[in-house]
Formats: structure tokens, C-alpha cells, sequence
């Protein structure tokens, strides 16, 4: 007899399709759509005789608990029969599990959606396209009328006319207020947009051989830019003039790069790069624009990386499927999660609590790792064992000497 197969856990689902990016709805989207649920349902309450309690059941089915994520995949262009897709898939936090099916499904055609960007405060997404190479905008659904009030997405007629002719786009990012989005080209250009006029603010044709990555300042006022070989580049975005180029003087290869902030409120920059030992993360200054450290991590390469939003966390993928949560404070590995996608992790996605990680790969898979406290009380337990056995090793002797009865 063949070995029985154990199915995969809640957390841990599958859905056809090769994902390259995965982002968490904003929060403020989903709670109005709840409001707006409720108000309808009242409003029917009133024009309609009584529902019996099981056909009472909540009309935002899937999304009730305020978790939803997008995912963005596919097949390519070629007769692979892998669809090229934008999915939505619900998140039950009690149940600490995936939804089964995703709660909407938008194909794309012959485009692959490749890298991916949410507007902040919910306008809608962007995505960079593989095949053909351009940027496509979609907009969130708010279909009435939908009997099962689904939260979708829908094919945008907003053209973004400044990305439609530039190659293809590998790295895309909003600024936390969503004034402005930046994009990082194949041909290594960078472009900083203000957004939504689009009317273009930084422009520049060689910042690197190939954009890798990109991101903002909390504030919005700086911009990191990572290439293919070459420096690692800081803008002031209102100027665009390049602050600091920060090289590789270990000859490192970078790969992400992140702004966080650590416990004192310090803005810090954070690099995953490639050493000599393995995958290590960089950390400067952001003042000096000094190297502050460097930490191995793992053996690997470092094929994704991310920053929870209370700068506690740090997150590395692996071209292995290897998951390393890491704890900024201490620098020291929290959770490991080895072979937790069979294929290469190709993006990772803090959930806005920073208490959940969500991470998907070339191998059709999305996973959700809740985060869990390490606990502090642990080193105070073993001591107060130790006083203990001390106490009564001492109390032993002292009964042998007479001394105690």
C-alpha cells in the first residue's frame, strides 16, 4: 500500500495558480464594507417578512472578520493552461486558516501580473505586468447589487498613460499617505509619480542596471532604490537628488530593501543581501548613512523579504522554501520554517497588526504564519528553579551537621 498523503494544514493552501506577489486589504476597505452590508440588511430587515435563523446568516460571508488578501500569478503568455489571475482569499484568524476557494477570481488573460501595489487608503491596486510589459490598474467592486456582497475587483478604465510604453516594471511602491507612487523598470530606470495626477517627480533613466527594489520613508521624503550590482541609492524625492549611495563593500549582493524604524523611534535602513556565508541583513544609519551591522541569517540566498509595520519583525524567503522570522531588537531568529513552500518564495506580506506573515511561492501555494510573543518570563523560571534545588541542597546539609531537626 502507497503511503497515505496528510493534507495540508488551514494555515497552508493552494490555488492553482504561481504566485509572484501577495498584499493584505487595508482594513478601513473591509470595515466599510461591512457598514454598508449591515445598512442594507436592515434596510431589508424593514421591506421584508422575518428570516429564519439559518437564512439569517451574514451577507459578508468570507470577509466578516476584517482579514482579506490579494494574490497575483499565473501562467505567462503560453499554452501552459495556467491562468494568469488577481485572487482574493479570506483569512479566519480564530481558525488560523486559508478560505478553500478564493473569495474572488479576476483573470487577466494573456497578462501575467507580476509585482503588485495597494493604495494605502484603499483606491484600488496596481500591477506590473509581465507579458505584455506594462502597468495595469484595477479598481475594488462595491457592486450593490451582489446577493452575496463580495468584496472584487474589476478591470480599471483609469489608463496609466506614463507606464503604458516603459518596459517592464519589477518593483512598485506607495508612499504610507498614497500622494505618490515609485517605479523601478527592468532598464533600471526609477520614476516617482504623484499620484493619483500621475505628473511625474523624479526621473531617472540609469539609477541602476536593473531595479531589483524599492521603498519609502515613513514619511515619504526619502526613497530607497536597490539594482543589480552597483550601489544602493537614497532620494530626496521632492529634489531628486541622490542623498547617499550606499555600496557594497563586502561585496555583498543586495537584494530587498526596507525603511523601518527600531525601539528608540530611530528611521534605520534595512539591506538583505547575499554574502559570502549565506543571506545576511544590513542595517544604516539614516542620518550618517553609516553601516551599523550585518547579521548572518541562513545558509540560503534571501528570495524575499519584508518589515512588519511596528519595526519589531523582520521576515526572509528562500529560494528553498525556508521561511526566518527574525526579531529586530536582538537580532536573533524567532521562527524558522523549514520547507514551508516546496518551490521558491517569491514575496512576503506583513499583515497591518504585524502579529500575522503572509507568504506565497512559484509553487501555487499561499501561507499564513501567525506570529507568536516569545515569552520573557523564561530565563526568571529557570532561576527561581535553581534557588529552589539550592534551598534544599542547603537544607539537606544543614540537617546532617544537627543543625536542623
Amino acid at each position: 500500500m502507497g503511503k497515505k498523503q496528510i493534507p495540508d494544514p488551514p494555515y497552508l493552501k493552494k490555488y492553482g495558480v504561481p504566485f509572484y506577489s501577495v498584499a493584505w486589504v487595508p482594513q478601513h476597505l473591509l470595515k466599510s464594507r461591512q457598514i454598508q452590508t449591515a445598512d442594507e440588511s436592515s434596510d431589508a430587515d424593514h421591506n421584508s417578512a422575518p428570516e429564519t435563523e439559518a437564512e439569517h446568516e451574514p451577507k459578508t460571508a468570507g470577509m466578516h472578520d476584517g482579514n482579506c488578501l490579494v494574490f497575483a500569478g499565473g501562467g505567462g503568455e503560453g499554452r501552459s493552461g495556467i491562468p494568469n489571475t488577481v485572487l482574493l482569499a479570506h483569512f479566519d484568524v480564530a481558525s488560523n486558516s486559508l478560505s478553500d476557494q478564493p473569495v474572488c477570481k479576476l483573470g487577466t488573460d494573456s497578462e501575467l501580473p507580476y509585482r503588485m501595489a495597494l493604495h494605502p487608503n484603499g483606491d484600488g491596486l496596481i500591477c506590473a505586468m509581465e507579458t505584455p510589459k506594462h502597468c495595469r490598474w484595477f479598481d475594488w467592486d462595491q457592486n450593490n447589487s451582489s446577493e452575496t456582497h463580495k468584496l472584487s475587483l474589476k478591470f480599471s478604465e483609469k489608463v496609466l498613460t506614463q507606464l503604458k510604453d516603459v518596459g517592464q516594471q519589477l518593483a512598485l511602491a506607495f508612499n504610507n499617505d498614497g500622494t505618490a507612487l515609485a517605479a523601478g523598470g527592468e532598464d533600471g530606470s526609477v520614476r516617482v509619480f504623484k499620484w493619483p495626477s500621475m505628473e511625474i517627480i523624479l526621473n531617472e533613466s540609469n539609477a541602476h542596471s536593473t531595479v531589483k527594489d524599492l521603498h519609502f520613508s515613513s514619511d515619504g521624503k526619502l526613497l530607497v532604490s536597490l539594482g543589480s550590482g552597483g550601489p544602493c541609492r537614497v532620494w530626496d524625492v521632492s529634489s531628486s537628488i541622490v542623498l547617499a549611495s550606499l555600496s557594497n563593500e563586502n561585496r555583498e549582493i543586495f537584494s530587498s530593501c526596507r525603511f523601518s524604524q527600531i525601539n528608540d523611534g530611530t528611521q534605520v535602513l534595512y539591506i538583505a543581501a547575499m554574502a559570502d556565508k549565506g543571506g545576511c541583513i544590513l542595517t544604516w544609519n539614516t542620518q550618517t548613512w553609516e553601516r551599523m551591522s550585518s547579521k548572518y541569517i541562513i545558509r540560503d540566498a534571501i528570495s524575499a523579504f519584508n518589515v512588519s509595520a511596528d519595526g519589531k519583525f523582520l521576515a526572509c524567503g528562500t529560494p528553498s522554501g525556508d521561511i526566518v522570522i527574525v526579531n529586530s531588537t536582538k537580532m536573533q531568529i524567532q521562527t524558522m520554517i523549514k520547507r514551508a513552500h516546496l518551490g521558491i518564495v517569491t514575496a512576503l506580506a506583513f499583515s497591518p497588526d504585524s502579529r500575522a506573515l503572509a507568504s506565497v511561492s512559484m509553487d501555487s501555494s499561499a501561507r499564513i504564519t501567525v506570529i507568536e510573543e516569545k515569552k520573557k518570563n523564561g530565563g526568571m523560571s529557570m532561576w527561581i528553579a535553581v534557588f529552589i534545588i539550592l534551598l534544599a541542597v542547603a537544607a539537606y546539609f544543614l540537617k546532617i551537621e544537627g543543625i536542623l531537626k
